[in-house]
C-alpha cells in the first residue's frame, strides 16, 4: 500500500479556509472528512484558526471570518441612505408607545430609531453598541446591552452568549434589520455570525416589524437566509420600494406600511 504523508498543517489550514469560503457552514465531520483528519484534529485546528480571528465557530462546526473587504464598517454604512432611513424610523417610532419593551436589532436604521427613543420611558434591548452609545445617557429609557463577542467592525455583539441572553427574554417588539431582500420576501444578512442572534430575536419578539429602505428591495446583498415574509409582522419600507415584493409581503399577511 502506498504510503500518504499526512498534510502539514499551514497547508491543511489553508485548505480549510478555501473549503468554507466556497461553502459557507461546515460541520465538523464534513470538515474532517474533506481534509481526511480526525475530528480531534479538526477541532483544533476551527480552535487555532479561531483564535486567529480567521473563522467564526458555529454550533456544530465553522464558517470563514468575512475579510475587512467583504463587510463594510458600521461608519460607511451608516451615511448610505440617510433619508430614507430616517423616514422608515421616523413611521417606526410611532409604533412604539410608553412602557413598552423594544428589542432594536443590529444596523443603521435601529440607530435613526433609537434617536427618536430618547427622552421616552421605554426599556430597549440590543446587541447594537451604537444604539447603547446613543442611548446610555438618557435617564428616561431603561437600556439593556446583550453580553457576547465584540465585532469591533460592525459594532455589535454576537455568540452564545449573546443568543442565550436573548432567549431568556420575552419582548412586546422586535425592530428587525437587513442587507437584502429576495423577491419571493427572503430576508438577508451579509454576516453569517449575526444571523443566529436575529433568529434568537424573533423567537423572543411577539411582534416582528421589519425596517428596510429602498434600496434594499428586492436584493440579494447577503449571505444568508435569516427568515421568511411569514415570519415578519410589519414591514416599514420607502414608497419606491418594488411593488412586486411588496407584494409577496402582503400575500403572507403581512402589514406593509411605506413612507
Amino acid at each position: 500500500m502506498e504510503y500518504v504523508a499526512p498534510m502539514l498543517r499551514e497547508t491543511r489550514h489553508a485548505k480549510l479556509l478555501s473549503i468554507l469560503g466556497d461553502e459557507g457552514v461546515l460541520p465538523i465531520g464534513e470538515i474532517a472528512k474533506r481534509l481526511e483528519i480526525s475530528e480531534a484534529t479538526a477541532r483544533r485546528d476551527l480552535a487555532e484558526l479561531g483564535r486567529a480571528g480567521r473563522l467564526t465557530r458555529v454550533y456544530g462546526g465553522a464558517v470563514a471570518a468575512p475579510t475587512p473587504d467583504e463587510e463594510r464598517p458600521f461608519g460607511e454604512v451608516a451615511v448610505d441612505e440617510p433619508e430614507e432611513k430616517a423616514d422608515v424610523a421616523r413611521r417606526a417610532a410611532e409604533l412604539v408607545a410608553d412602557g413598552d419593551v423594544l428589542l432594536l436589532d443590529i444596523g443603521t436604521t435601529t440607530l435613526h430609531l433609537a434617536r427618536l427613543l430618547r427622552g421616552r420611558p421605554v426599556t430597549v434591548v440590543t446587541s447594537n453598541l451604537a444604539i447603547y452609545d446613543e442611548l446610555r445617557d438618557d435617564s428616561e429609557v431603561t437600556l439593556i446591552l446583550l453580553g457576547g463577542q465584540v465585532r469591533a467592525n460592525y459594532r455589535s455583539v454576537v455568540g452564545f452568549l449573546t443568543e442565550s441572553n436573548i432567549r431568556q427574554l420575552r419582548v412586546g417588539r422586535l425592530f428587525l434589520g437587513a442587507s437584502g431582500v429576495l423577491s419571493d420576501g427572503s430576508v438577508l444578512d451579509s454576516t453569517h455570525v449575526e444571523v443566529p442572534v436575529k433568529r434568537a430575536m424573533l423567537a423572543s419578539a411577539r411582534q416582528v416589524v421589519l425596517l428596510v429602505t429602498a434600496g434594499k428591495f428586492p436584493g440579494d446583498t447577503g449571505l444568508a437566509r435569516i427568515c421568511g415574509p411569514r415570519e415578519i409582522d410589519t414591514l416599514i419600507t420607502n414608497k419606491t420600494s418594488d411593488p412586486a415584493t411588496l407584494d409577496v409581503f402582503r400575500e403572507a399577511d403581512v402589514e406593509v406600511v411605506t413612507v
